[in-house]
C-alpha cells in the first residue's frame, strides 16, 4: 500500500526519523545525564496532504489501522497520539495547521527499545516543517517531540530519544549532555560494527518500574541535596542513602563516568568492557534486566568477535546490543539466535523473521 492509494493522491510532503539504540548512558538523561546512543538503519517515514474533510486522517500501514480526530480532540487510538502531539505542539508556535491525510509506514520494530515512538515523532515534526515552512532547527524538533510523548501519550521519558532521531546517524554515536543538551558525533572504535537482538520479551513492567526508578532516583538525589545525581562525581557518596536508593544511585552515578571514559577515547576492548559493565550495573543495581535478557547477553559475550554487550532501553524485555568486530555482526547474530532458542531475531544489521 502507499499514501495514494489510500488517499487517491500523491503526498505533499514525506518525510523520514530513524530509530536508536543505545549504546551506553541507560537510565541516565531523567537524572540530568549523559548518553551515548546511535541511529539505526531502520526509519519511520510520514507522508501528509492538506485535505477538505474537517479532520486529521492518520493512516498506520504497518498496523493496518486508521484513525480520524479534530484539533481539539485526543484520538483515542494510541499510535495516533503521538500524531496528535505532534500537531499540538505545532499549533503551540503559532503555526495555522490545516486538516491533514497522514500515511505513516514503519520498519523500526516496536516495543523493543528501539524508540519507535520517538521516530514518528520526529518524521512527524520534520514532515509538517517542510510542510508549513516552519522556522524549527532539529534541536527543537527533538523537544518538541518529546512534550508530544510526555504530554499527550502519557510518558515521562527524558530528551535521549527524541535527540537521538533528530540528530545522530548510523555510522557515529551522539554523546549528549542531557542538562544542557551540548552534544556532538564521536566515531565508533574502529573497525567495529552495532549489532541488535531482540529477546522476544514483551517490555510489560518496563513503564511501571521505569516511573519508581525515577522516583527513587529522585528521593536519593534530595537525600544528597543536589538537583540531580548527574551532580554526583564521586559515587562513594551515594553509600550514605538507604537502600534501594544506594544502589539506584550508584548505577546512575557509575554510568555517568563510563560514558565520559567511552567518548574521552577507548579502544574497541575497553568499550566493550564498558558495556559489559554496563549490564552488570543495570542488572545488579539498577534491577531493570530479567533472566531472558541476562542469558542473551552472556551468550553474546561469550563470542569472540563480540568486545561486550549490554540490555538497552528500559529493561524488563526487549533487545540486547553488541559491539562487534566489523564484518561478524550478522553471523554473530545468527550463531547467537541459535543457541537462545525461537524467541530472538535479530534486528540490526538486519530484520530478520
Amino acid at each position: 500500500m502507499s499514501f495514494e492509494n489510500i488517499f487517491g493522491f500523491p503526498p505533499a510532503v514525506t518525510a523520514s526519523a530513524p530509530g536508536r539504540v543505545n549504546l551506553l548512558g541507560e537510565h541516565t538523561d531523567y537524572n540530568d545525564g549523559y548518553v551515548l546512543p546511535t541511529a539505526i538503519p531502520q526509519k519511520t517515514t510520514v507522508s501528509m496532504r492538506p485535505n477538505s474533510g474537517g479532520e486529521f486522517v492518520v493512516h498506520a500501514a504497518d498496523l493496518a489501522s486508521e484513525s480520524r480526530f479534530e484539533r481539539e480532540a485526543k484520538p483515542g487510538d494510541h499510535f495516533a497520539a503521538y500524531v496528535y502531539g505532534c500537531i499540538r505542539g505545532a499549533m503551540a508556535t503559532g503555526a495555522e495547521i490545516p486538516y491533514l491525510d497522514i500515511y505513516v509506514e514503519s520498519d523500526v520494530p516496536m516495543g523493543v527499545g528501539l524508540s519507535s515512538s520517538a521516530a514518528l515523532e520526529v518524521a512527524t515534526l520534520r514532515a509538517l516543517r517542510e510542510l508549513l515552512k516552519l522556522d524549527l532547527d532539529d534541536v527543537r524538533i527533538a523537544q518538541m517531540a518529546q512534550r508530544a510523548e510526555i504530554d499527550f501519550a502519557g510518558v515521562n521519558c527524558g530528551i535521549m530519544d527524541q535527540m537521538a532521531s533528530s540528530l545522530a546517524d548510523p555510522k557515529q554515536m551522539l554523546f549528549l549532555d542531557t542538562r544542557t543538551l551540548e552534544r556532538r558525533l564521536v566515531p565508533r572504535p574502529p573497525s567495529t560494527e552495532v549489532l541488535v537482538v531482540d529477546s522476544g520479551l514483551s517490555r510489560s513492567l518496563a513503564t511501571s518500574a521505569y516511573n519508581e526508578r525515577r522516583h527513587e532516583c529522585e528521593r536519593a538525589s534530595a537525600s544528597l541535596g543536589v538537583a540531580a545525581l548527574r551532580d554526583i562525581g564521586d559515587v562513594s557518596r551515594v553509600e550514605s542513602l538507604d537502600e534501594p536508593m544506594r544502589r539506584r544511585a550508584r548505577h546512575v552515578v557509575s554510568e555517568n563516568a563510563r560514558v565520559l571514559r567511552a567518548v574521552a577515547g577507548v579502544d574497541a576492548r575497553e568499550f566493550g568492557e564498558l558495556m559489559n559493565a554496563s549490564h552488570a550495573s543495570l542488572r545488579d543495581d539498577y534491577e531493570v534486566s530479567v533472566p531472558e535478557l541476562d542469558r542473551l547477553v552472556e551468550l553474546l559475550q561469550q563470542q569472540p568477535d563480540v568486545y561486550g554487550a549490554r540490555l538497552t532501553g528500559a529493561g524488563f524485555g526487549g533487545a540486547c546490543v553488541a559491539l562487534c568486530r566489523e564484518g561478524t555482526a550478522a553471523g554473530v547474530g545468527r550463531d547467537v539466535v541459535d543457541q537462545y532458542g525461537s524467541k530472538g531475531r535479530v534486528l540490526v544489521p538486519e530484520a530478520t523473521s
